[in-house]
């Protein structure tokens, strides 16, 4: 969606209203914030610019006060990541009073948009062969191989970003992005070499709006469990697939992964309890 400040229904944030050569693009809208796409001192350098605008309906000092914070909390949590290793988007500037915060803008595509893709194809190469074409994924084929090493890397990503006290509160694959490898540097979360190009990249998590600093084993297993929910709605034909092989890396990256995946299954049963109640 192009834009720029004529063509905007409502106020842009000062920050974006200075003369520039990129004008900002609305990258996404929600209930809390906008994303918008602009550059970063050089027309050159990409960024993503995360604006909470006032609340009308919110008293003006709580309003505020609440902004401050959550701002303040996401660039830290980012800061945090980046520091000690996670692939997260890195923070370039924050103003907390003014409600946004502009971090490197992420190249590649969501991981949610690849997996899809790469069902679709299965599907098709399935009917093509005179089947149903919604098979489960098993990961037992060699075409499956790709997938397998992309869920591996996920498990990887999050068991890291876990292991460094950082819980995300709102995991799932649109809240990943696969970057495409960057030549003669060795990534933070595995390489599949010569693979599907379409799953190609290494994992960086973004969105940390809702992440906080903690080590309890109850936050990363709810962590988790968001996760495996909003795989299973996204993705139900490699559901099964999934779970098993993210838990197998996710323990790997995280030497504390047995307590918390433990913790997972009382969480689960939590859920299912719920759904039975409504």
């Amino acid at each position: 969606m192009a834009a720029d400040s004529a063509t905007h229904q409502f106020p842009l944030p000062a920050i974006l209203e200075y003369p520039s050569s990129t004008p900002p693009e609305l990258i996404a809208q929600g209930a809390e914030g906008r994303l918008y796409k602009s550059t970063y001192l050089l027309p050159s350098i990409p960024c993503a610019l995360k604006y909470r605008p006032p609340k009308p309906w919110r008293h003006p000092v709580l309003d505020a006060r609440l902004t401050r914070h959550r701002i303040l909390a996401e660039a830290r949590n980012l800061a945090k990541c980046r520091r000690d290793g996670v692939l997260v988007p890195t923070v370039y500037a924050v103003d907390e009073s003014a409600g946004w915060l502009m971090m490197e803008w992420v190249t590649g595509g969501p991981v949610r948009i690849a997996i899809n893709e790469w069902l679709r194809r299965r599907r098709d190469a399935e009917r093509a062969e005179g089947r149903a074409g919604d098979a489960i994924v098993e990961g037992t084929s060699e075409a499956d191989a790709d997938l397998v090493a992309l869920l591996r890397r996920i498990g990887a990503a999050v068991g890291h970003m876990h292991k460094v006290g950082i819980v995300h509160g709102d995991l799932t694959t649109s809240n990943m992005m696969l970057r495409p490898w960057e030549r003669g540097k060795e990534p933070a979360n595995g390489h599949n070499v010569e693979g599907d190009e379409l799953l190609e990249g290494e994992i960086v998590i973004i969105d940390f709006g809702l992440a906080s600093q903690s080590t309890s084993e109850e936050d990363r297993a709810v962590d988790l469990y968001v996760l495996e929910r909003a795989f299973a709605s996204t993705h139900p034909r490699a559901e099964k697939l999934f779970t098993a092989v993210f838990e197998s890396a996710y323990k790997e990256a995280f030497k504390q992964a047995p307590g918390v995946l433990k913790k997972l299954e009382d969480v689960r049963m939590r859920g299912r309890k719920r759904s039975m109640l409504g």
